[in-house]
């Protein structure tokens, strides 16, 4: 198989197995196990870190309290007095987003030209769960801003700064998502080439093919998937925290 045919392959979104319910039968993508494996492993963090908490903090307890002040007072600027309602989902948000993105970086490089044992591809390079998460900012954007204003405080702001802006403002929840999907995919999406490129290419030689993808692994897997899971939660934020400003 050639370099363009390999690379083909590993952009197909592939069905991990198939569920049959009332005699239909629901494929289930390697997308959505991966998506559950990055959603397990963050409950049982969760419920790690939290076991045997002291009053008085110490060790790993310091960083993870350090952790959750700095979330509450970021939401504090953001949102206000809605701060413990948001605050919640954005912090979700971006742990989801930083366990689906570096989940890849777990998989073994190619190696004395052989296939590696298993193979992780990051949930967000497929277009569906970027355009999910957007869709959800979006809602989320769209029923806060309604619950803060009102709908006539909602409705009148679509016509700030003047009347003519209408359109343009009812434009903004079609690019926003479609701005956070499209951002999200694409970077994601493009390092995951560029990995499968190199692996590929340094299939054959075996002095290389553990020692250059590793430091490339550590900024398209680490690197980049900690900034686009920011990227991603930081404007979800601007534009929820645009839509409860009241004052």
């Amino acid at each position: 198989m050639n370099l363009g045919e390999e690379l083909m392959k590993s952009l197909e979104i592939e069905t991990a197995f198939t569920v049959t319910i009332a005699g239909h039968k629901i494929p289930v993508t390697e997308t959505v196990v991966v998506s559950w494996v990055a959603m397990a492993l963050l409950i049982i963090a969760a419920l790690l870190v939290t076991r045997n908490l002291r009053r008085i903090p110490r060790g790993f307890q310091t960083l993870l309290e350090a952790s959750i002040e700095f979330l509450n007072k970021f939401s504090k600027q953001q949102f206000g007095k809605r701060a413990k309602i948001f605050s919640p989902y954005i912090g979700t948000l971006f742990l989801f987003l930083l366990a689906a993105n570096i989940l890849p970086a777990i998989t073994p490089p190619f190696a004395f030209g052989k296939d590696p044992v298993f193979d992780i591809k990051p949930p967000t390079r497929d277009i569906n769960v970027c355009a999910a998460l957007a869709l959800v900012s979006v809602l989320l954007m769209l029923s806060s801003g309604l619950a803060a204003r009102g709908p006539g405080g909602w409705f009148k702001n679509l016509l700030s700064p003047i009347p003519v802006m209408l359109p343009f403002n009812l434009l903004e929840y079609i690019i926003r998502p479609l701005s956070l999907c499209l951002r999200l995919f694409g970077n994601i999406l493009g390092g995951f080439i560029i990995m499968t490129l190199i692996n590929v290419a340094l299939a054959g030689a075996i002095k290389f093919s553990l020692v250059i993808p590793i430091p490339l692994s550590l900024y398209f897997d680490f690197f980049d998937g900690f900034i686009q899971a920011l990227v991603f939660t930081f404007l979800t934020t601007l534009y929820v925290s645009e839509a409860v400003e009241t004052e």
